[in-house]
């Protein structure tokens, strides 16, 4: 490989669906450098993997469909519009008034819809928490204030809600109870304490331990998802 590490077609394969099977699509070599208990971690380019792990037509599709799938997950956040069923994206991400430009072409006037409902926009706008359907709501952020209290069993942490927000881009992420407190969000691969939400490095810093109590407080229900800003990671 480019870093200098040696692998087979089928090893280098079956490592690679490995990780898009975790939800990640950057290659990262899982080599450990000479004389160290450090991985490698350099990132292979596709075209590298395509060529080197002989892929087929076929694996070749299969990769190519997944891992665009997994980029624009990430980088984008695409909705169907009820009116015209076209695939839209959101311009202001506090807005969740969105206005459809193919659906007010057709019907020949303004044509707006909630982001959250799918329904015909009601109400005042911009607005980011609801729009005045019945039953509009965000399942997110219901999810994050009304999920069961739990302990970390392999850490002290205890009386920490059971679902976070991802403090850098919003995902909700679950903790899988075992080994230390940080975890990795599988969308921006920001590594954050589950505790008192400060990304790993901070918390660290600040005299937290891996699998102790933080300098600060476990940190209480979010009452709000974090936006995600993307230049700024």
């Amino acid at each position: 490989m480019s870093c200098g590490h040696a692998t087979n077609p089928d090893s280098l394969t079956g490592w690679c669906r490995s990780l898009m099977d975790e939800g990640l699509y950057v290659f990262k070599c899982p080599a450990l450098k000479d004389g160290t208990m450090q991985k490698c971690e350099a990132v292979w380019s596709y075209d590298e993997v395509r060529r080197l792990a002989l892929l087929t037509d076929e694996e070749q599709a299969d990769f190519e469909e997944k891992l665009a799938v997994m980029a624009a997950a990430e980088y984008c956040e695409f909705k169907q519009c009820p009116g015209c069923k076209t695939f839209v994206e959101r311009k202001d991400l506090t807005n969740l008034s969105v206005h459809c430009i193919i659906c007010t072409a057709q019907k020949g006037n303004s044509y707006d819809f909630c982001w959250q409902c799918l329904k015909v926009w009601k109400g005042p706008a911009p607005r980011s928490d609801r729009c005045d359907n019945e039953g509009c709501t965000n399942q997110e952020l219901d999810a994050l204030q009304s999920c069961p209290i739990i302990s970390l069993p392999d850490t002290t942490i205890k009386d920490c809600p059971q679902i976070r927000a991802c403090p850098t881009c919003g995902k909700l992420v679950e903790h899988n109870q075992k080994f230390c407190k940080n975890i990795r969000c599988r969308r921006c691969q920001v590594e954050f304490c589950f505790a008192c939400l400060e990304t790993k490095a901070v918390c660290k810093e600040t005299g937290g331990e891996y699998y102790g109590l933080c300098a600060k407080p476990v940190a209480p229900r979010q009452m709000s998802i974090p936006v995600w800003s993307r230049r700024d990671t």
